[in-house]
């Protein structure tokens, strides 16, 4: 026994070893270093060696900069010359592209300005062509990574002003926070407050159905770009409506053009949704002047990751409630990244499109390199956008454009050898509750394709509420009469195999079998009589019955289901009557009295049976409806029973 022991011991010891998920701890790191002459910096990455992922181009790291002034940089070796005297602090934020390692830590430098030896100082870059408030961030969110989010404002007006700045993360749609805001950065003498941006935002609807339902409510508003509103009111409902968390800056006295930074870092959560093809955003509300609600509006859109690939495929269809999501317009980007060594002149991009997708309403939202849409018919002869759209697949093909190449000589700006391609498109009349993937093949010039991520759209389950009434035929009990009412709670509309829940109150009424009996008794006078003695027995009761079974939808008009239930009588009573007859001498031949005697017996939350079920609908089975019959095998003696009844779910 002892051998046998020690086995099973070692084999449950390996099994338990090949369940647990080894986290990788090698902690990369990228350190800082400079050349400093006076107040002219030149800063120079040393990172690790990077770890290439088979199959992928070619490994290359990008970086975010924060130059301890305000300023920020995406050169790999910037050169900065400081406007001040003093001790600044610079950070480095690197995105390791195509590897497989994490991203190297790094640790904030130091730079004293003792002296001012060029004069060359220039201002933070004009955002004036971005409507004056822009939002970037060094990389797209991996769980339990950092990040750094800039967000960079401007003063377009005429005259020295004080406003406000907000930025919203953490959606409500999705069940965990994704973000943990870790720290932020000013250097505009920024200041943090605390207000309660809505007053009465804890009456608004935090149904998780904010996703599906934007499209169809008019007050909702969908920035994509940034714009200017004037309603700063509806602006922060709707903020607060669709966000869990906010940061709230004042600034004050910003002068006339003057732009501003300021430097967030957040990290991901554990509990990060997991969906590689989602799309997460954060929303950035610029207020230039607090006593006026002129305000801009700027949404930060960003795809969850496992690793940084440039070339990526998304959709906000991750998540859609599908009684809302008819006539919403799902959004897809795909986007790519020259990695090679020379300019790219033509892209091409071979999309899957589900069956589930409506083609004839394909609408291309954005694009970049912007370009026009390509001529039908036409041999183009400028650059534009060919699409072609075919049963399963669309093509788009940029055409007499100009990409660099991230390995191309003299160019040190890697987002300008990036491009995408957003459009969308809406479900078709009749579609299931399915989900869907898709991805898509990139072609430059004549490169072998590059073929993406999957880009998934998947469903909320949503909730059905039923109604349920019908009756019970027992066939074992005499006159047996049994009506009921109820409800159900089920996935709604779900495709195939779904649970359900159910709550039957039940009226019952039946008969026990009359028991009769005859005794030989003697009268006082020594007379012999027959007693014939009838006991009949009527029971009523009110009945829960609580069946839970998994269903599944054949098509949609019939569905079939299995399950338990158990059911006990709430109120239950026992009306018993003794009718007593007597007979001159042994016979019935001469009745000579009848006498009757009742006794009622009442219980409550009694009688508990358990019991199989199979279940057969036909009419609406997904929503709507429909008319069942079920068997149920009690395990109790002359109760199994059928039911008929008919439901409609909503």
């Amino acid at each position: 026994m002892k051998p046998l022991s020690s086995i099973f011991f070692l084999l449950l010891s390996i099994f338990s070893f090949s369940q647990t998920k080894v986290k990788d701890t090698i902690t990369r790191r990228a350190n800082i270093s400079f050349i400093q002459t006076g107040n002219v910096v030149t800063y120079k990455p040393e990172t690790p060696p990077l770890i290439p992922i088979a199959g992928a181009p070619k490994p290359s790291y990008s970086y975010l900069w924060e130059l301890g002034d305000g300023h920020y940089s995406k050169e790999a070796e910037p050169k900065h010359v400081y406007k001040n005297k003093g001790t600044y602090t610079t950070r480095l934020a690197v995105t390791n592209n195509y590897d497989n390692g994490k991203p190297p830590a790094t640790r904030p430098k130091k730079v004293a300005v003792n002296d001012i030896t060029d004069s060359n100082y220039k201002d933070i870059a004009s955002i004036a062509d971005q409507n004056g408030f822009a939002i970037i961030k060094n990389c797209d969110p991996i769980p339990e990574q950092e990040m750094v989010v800039v967000v960079s404002y401007q003063n377009l007006e005429s005259y020295v002003s004080s406003g406000k700045l907000y930025l919203f993360y953490n959606e409500k749609q999705f069940k965990s926070n994704n973000f943990e805001l870790v720290d932020f950065r000013t250097y505009a003498n920024e200041r943090e407050v605390k207000e309660n941006t809505i007053a009465f935002a804890n009456d608004l609807d935090d149904s998780k159905n904010y996703l599906a339902s934007a499209e169809n409510n008019s007050k909702l508003k969908k920035y994509r770009n940034t714009t200017t509103e004037e309603d700063l009111d509806a602006s922060l409902l709707d903020a607060n409506k669709t966000y869990h968390n906010v940061s709230v800056l004042e600034f004050d006295d910003i002068n006339p053009s003057e732009t501003h930074n300021v430097f967030y870092t957040f990290k991901t959560t554990p509990e990060m949704i997991k969906d590689t093809s989602a799309t997460v955003t954060m929303r950035g509300i610029f207020v230039p002047n607090r006593s006026y609600k002129n305000h801009k509006v700027k949404n930060l859109e960003m795809e969850i990751v496992t690793s940084h690939d440039p070339n990526k495929m998304g959709s906000n269809g991750s998540f859609m409630n599908y009684r809302l999501v008819r006539f919403k317009r799902v959004n897809f980007k795909t986007r790519f990244q020259n990695n090679g060594e020379g300019p790219a002149r033509m892209i091409r991009l071979e999309t899957d499109v589900p069956d589930m997708f409506d083609r004839k309403t394909f609408k291309v939202e954005d694009m970049y390199p912007k370009c026009p849409i390509c001529p039908k018919d036409e041999v183009p002869t400028v650059s534009c956008l060919d699409t072609i759209i075919k049963k399963n697949q669309i093509f788009f093909t940029f055409k007499n454009i100009y990409l660099p190449g991230s390995e191309q000589k003299n160019v040190h700006e890697k987002d300008s050898t990036k491009g995408f391609v957003k459009y969308s498109m809406k479900f078709t009349e009749d579609f299931h509750k399915v989900k869907t993937r898709s991805r898509t093949a990139i072609i430059f010039d004549k490169n072998e394709p590059i073929i993406t991520n999957y880009a998934t759209t998947r469903f909320l389950p949503g909730i059905s509420i039923g109604a349920k009434a019908g009756y019970n035929l027992y066939p074992d009990l005499e006159k047996s009469t049994s009506y009921f009412v109820g409800a159900t709670i089920s996935p709604f509309k779900s495709y195939r195999f779904y649970w359900q829940a159910e709550w039957i109150n039940a009226l019952n009424k039946y008969e026990s079998g009359a028991n009769v009996v005859n005794d030989i008794v003697a009268n006082p006078n020594g007379v012999k009589q027959l007693q014939r003695t009838t006991t009949t027995t009527e029971n009523k009761n009110i009945n829960w019955e609580i069946p839970i079974l998994i269903r599944y939808n054949i098509n949609n008009y019939i569905g079939v289901g299995a399950g338990i239930q158990a059911n006990f009588d709430v109120s239950s009573e026992q009306n018993q009557t003794k009718k007593i007859e007597t007979f001159e001498g042994a016979t019935d031949q001469f009745l000579i009295n009848t006498r009757t005697e009742s006794n009622s017996i009442k219980n409550s939350f009694v009688n508990l049976k358990t019991g199989l079920l199979f279940d057969l609908t036909a009419g609406f089975a997904r929503i709507g409806p429909s008319l069942g019959a079920r068997y149920v095998i009690n395990f109790e003696q002359n109760f199994n029973y059928f039911q008929l009844y008919g439901i409609w779910k909503f």
